[in-house]
């Protein structure tokens, strides 16, 4: 109850100061280009990461990239990069 209280706290102060919530709320960002790469910034780590399902560690849960031919292009501290055919993106707690 107190972290959901806090996130709130931080959420209208990043729309007050215009503050992306990604970066105060510590929240990953997706972005998808077509079907063909999925970049995911503010991750803490890759899971599992197989041909077909790429499983990565977000704040509250993960985030999973499923397809075809999937290939991490880019890993970085801050980012992830994935190739291929992407079928979808799921998360969960």
């Amino acid at each position: 109850m107190k972290e959901e209280r806090i996130n709130n706290i931080k959420a209208n102060i990043s729309e007050a100061l215009e503050i992306p919530k990604d970066i105060l709320l510590d929240l990953p960002k997706v972005t998808s280009i077509g079907n063909l790469q999925v970049n995911i910034e503010n991750h803490k780590g890759i899971i599992e990461y197989s041909n077909d399902n790429v499983r990565i560690k977000i704040k509250d849960g993960i985030l999973k990239v499923s397809g075809i031919d999937l290939v991490i292009k880019t890993i970085v501290t801050e980012e992830i990069i994935i190739s291929g055919k992407i079928a979808s993106i799921d998360f969960f707690r």
